[in-house]
């Protein structure tokens, strides 16, 4: 078979599965050009690949972006920004997020934002229970976290603010406490210090990665919490994920045309692969169709015995090649479902070889 006919069988083969995202694929194929002619002897490199039996699993290829997690803007309060922590650098429990006339905004830990100040005779909530646990975590408050501020809060409070070495008055003004559900990286700084307060001093995000992926409408069927994805990032590393959330269809405007996407959310299910990226584009393969105890090929075995059969060159056990027609299924990973007479697992088919 002449290196060009194997080619446009090739390039059919893939034209189908990039159409079909994946799935099975109806192939027509396109007839060669000049097959009057009498065909140049094929100068393309052989090897032989044999007939596997095992699942097959077609995906649908989506872009996404690498990210840290839950980012958020920090700001407010009045004076004028002192201090600011770099860029990339982590917050802990107690670490200063920013200062204000030489005032540190404290990061604590708890689910709740702050919506009042901290401070004798404020009624009892769950946010006095939560600024109870950090102080506590701090080695500041040495009984039992409670709803109510007490005066063993105040004393705590105290003996934080000493540490601090700020004005020790045992209560809390709002805004010089933020708290988020754990530690912190600085995303962004977004005052520059010696300007005044603003609502956009810092962004901050978790310490975790995650894949957002704005999945096509057609394929929302795929987002679906608890799959397991391929991932592949940048410079060709592969790693697996997992669906966390899947949001409302959202409307964008690009290039001044209304689109409609699903909004989901992957995390990675080993952190480690992407350790040196920071923000990055990867693909992400959604599991589509699957077949389980199949025969395949690698796609660039089949060839086009006619205008509208594909087939494989199977080797026999003396050498010689014979054109085996073939009915294809499901094509996924480099790899094509075949069946058909005489198609059996272990025999060897040519494929072209750089």
């Amino acid at each position: 078979m002449s290196n060009r006919r194997r080619g446009v069988v090739v390039a059919v083969c893939v034209g189908a599965v990039l159409l079909a995202g994946g799935a099975a694929a109806a192939v027509t194929l396109a007839p060669t050009q000049g097959t009057n002619q009498e065909e140049p002897v094929s100068s393309i490199r052989t090897g032989t690949a044999p007939i596997t039996a095992g699942d097959l699993a077609g995906t649908t290829q989506a872009s996404g972006t690498l990210d840290y997690a839950d980012q958020r803007t920090i700001g407010g309060g009045a004076g004028i920004v002192t201090a600011v922590p770099a860029p990339g650098s982590t917050v802990s429990l107690g670490g200063t997020l920013y200062a204000l006339d030489n005032v540190p905004v404290v990061l604590l830990h708890g689910p709740l934002p702050t919506w009042r100040a901290f401070e004798s005779g404020m009624t009892d909530g769950p946010d006095v229970r939560q600024l109870e646990m950090s102080l506590a975590a701090l080695g500041y408050f040495d009984r039992e976290p409670d709803d109510e501020f007490a005066a063993s809060t105040v004393r705590a409070i105290e003996r934080w603010q000493k540490a601090l070495g700020v004005e020790e008055t045992g209560r809390l003004e709002l805004g010089s406490v933020v708290f988020m559900t754990g530690d912190v990286r600085i995303a962004s700084v977004d005052a520059a210090v010696g300007t005044t307060a603003s609502d956009k001093i810092v962004t901050v995000s978790s310490l975790v990665k995650r894949i957002d992926v704005p999945l096509k409408l057609a394929d929302q069927r795929l987002g679906v919490v608890g799959t397991k994805v391929d991932v592949n990032l940048p410079g060709g590393q592969r790693t697996t994920g997992t669906v966390t959330d899947v949001g409302v269809p959202t409307e964008s405007d690009a290039d001044g045309q209304k689109k409609v996407t699903i909004p989901v959310g992957i995390t990675l299910d080993d952190p480690a692969a992407a350790a040196d990226l920071q923000r990055a584009t990867v693909t992400v393969g959604f599991p589509t169709e699957r077949r389980e105890n199949v025969l395949s090929v690698p796609v660039e075995a089949l060839i086009a015995i006619d205008d509208t059969t594909f087939g494989v060159e199977v080797v026999e056990g003396n050498g010689k090649r014979r054109q085996v027609p073939v009915t294809t299924g499901l094509f996924a990973d480099g790899r094509v479902e075949v069946s058909g007479d005489g198609i059996r697992e272990g025999l060897d088919v040519v494929v072209p070889v750089s």
